[in-house]
């Protein structure tokens, strides 16, 4: 008998066959409160009633329009749709299956417009497994061993994560800009260097927030030097973090291109990037397309989520239900040695175990992921060494649910804490 691959590792024990809302069942039907949504991915809940009915609408219409062969009408009006939400002047799209394959289309769009080699992405960050994509990613090495040699042209500038460093968050500002001047004066010359990707919120790297003042420099460096920026809003999109994208808390500040996927279509693969018609003209003839980009049913699913999101409020639900998270998670931390810091922008929140002389404790935050787990409580790990546990819930979420799931951490915190040794 075939099977999976013995590398792929369930975080959770639980094999769902069915989800509504906030919730998973296992085929004995308990019911597990999901604060994974699919990493990221289920933004509208699972089997929202009107993304399922969008989708099975189209199914019985087109299900593949190969986009490069035909045009479809799901695509063209998920492209005018997505004009509504985009940053200003992000106007032109180009559609993919998966975030990896985005970084991918924004890297060699990055190149062919510039006619640079050199790329800059920061530590922390995780872009993707393909071969350019994992280059740039330094969220772990578990992403990129083994494979070498990888892509060439690949710079790391100091991302400003303040508790790590231990600085104030201007300090630690003052101190990642610093020393992307350095990158820039001594490995990546500026004339050489294509773009800078940047999360607005490390995902993998640990669920650590770019302040407004190190956004606003990189796009001050960026403009200086001709150089590209890209923001990789592939996690952060679609109102995880309480605004429709979460570099909108620098107010006023726009990439040169946006990579999306994740919440983009309620659980469908589907991902996209977005830049100004005049950049995305510059790409090479051939250097766009692909099988399954831009997919019929996929976009179904997208235009559904879109008027979903509208009209359920849920980025305003995301930011009020994401400030009770915060709140609750802070009360948790404070009775708990073991958590040195937590973090949070809307619904994208991080614990941050330590052990007592401030070294990260991997072991401390799998016992509480686990523990929770057992209680009913589905949660990730995160973080370059591992020790963070996130909690990504679904737009939907009540602040019911948001009080259970803080009911359950507590516990699986204190229990767990019982458990070490």
């Amino acid at each position: 008998m075939s099977q999976l691959s013995p590398m792929l590792k369930q975080a959770t024990p639980v094999v769902a066959t069915r989800g509504e809302g906030m919730y998973l069942f296992d085929a004995d039907d308990r019911r597990y409160l999901d604060f994974t949504s699919g990493v990221g991915v289920t933004n509208t809940g699972h089997c929202h009633p009107r993304v399922v009915e969008a989708v099975q609408r189209q199914a019985g219409r087109l299900i593949h329009g190969q986009y490069t062969t035909v045009l479809h009408d799901q695509l063209l009006t998920l492209s005018e749709r997505l004009g509504e939400v985009l940053p200003p002047g992000l106007d032109s799209l180009f559609y993919m299956s998966s975030g990896s394959e985005a970084v991918e289309a924004a890297l060699r769009l990055a190149r062919h417009a510039t006619g640079r080699q050199n790329v800059i992405v920061f530590e922390g960050s995780f872009h993707g497994r393909t071969m350019g994509a994992a280059a740039m990613t330094t969220a772990g090495h578990r992403f990129r061993a083994g494979i070498g040699p990888v892509m060439p042209g690949v710079a790391v500038a100091p991302f400003p994560d303040a508790f790590r460093l231990g600085l104030s968050e201007e300090d630690a500002v003052e101190h990642a800009l610093r020393g992307l001047d350095r990158v820039l004066a001594t490995v990546s010359a500026p004339e050489e260097t294509a773009a800078m990707f940047i999360e607005p919120v490390l995902g993998e790297g640990g669920y650590v927030p770019a302040p407004a003042g190190f956004l606003t420099g990189l796009r001050e460096r960026a403009d200086r030097h001709g150089i590209l920026l890209v923001f990789d809003e592939i996690q952060t999109g679609f109102g995880r973090t309480g605004k429709f994208w979460a570099h909108q808390y620098s107010d006023g500040l726009v990439p040169d291109i946006l990579t999306t996927a994740k919440g983009l279509a309620s659980g469908f693969p589907l991902s996209a990037i977005a830049a100004p018609a005049a950049l995305m003209a510059k790409a090479r003839p051939g250097s766009q397309g692909g099988t399954y980009g831009g997919n019929a049913v996929a976009c179904a699913a997208a235009l559904a989520t879109l008027d979903v999101i509208r009209d359920e409020r849920l980025v305003a639900n995301a930011a009020e239900q994401g400030r009770r998270l915060a709140d609750g998670l802070r009360r948790v931390a404070a009775d708990s040695p073991a958590i040195a810091d937590v973090r949070a922008l809307g619904l994208m929140a991080g614990s941050e175990f330590c052990r007592p002389d401030g070294s990260p404790d991997a072991a401390a935050a799998q016992r509480a992921q686990r523990a929770a787990s057992d209680l009913g409580l589905l949660l990730l790990p995160c973080g370059v060494h591992g020790n963070v546990i996130r909690m990504i819930p679904a737009l939907v979420v009540t602040a019911e649910q948001i009080d259970e799931a803080l009911s359950l951490w507590a516990k699986a915190v204190s229990s767990s804490a019982g458990t070490a040794g």
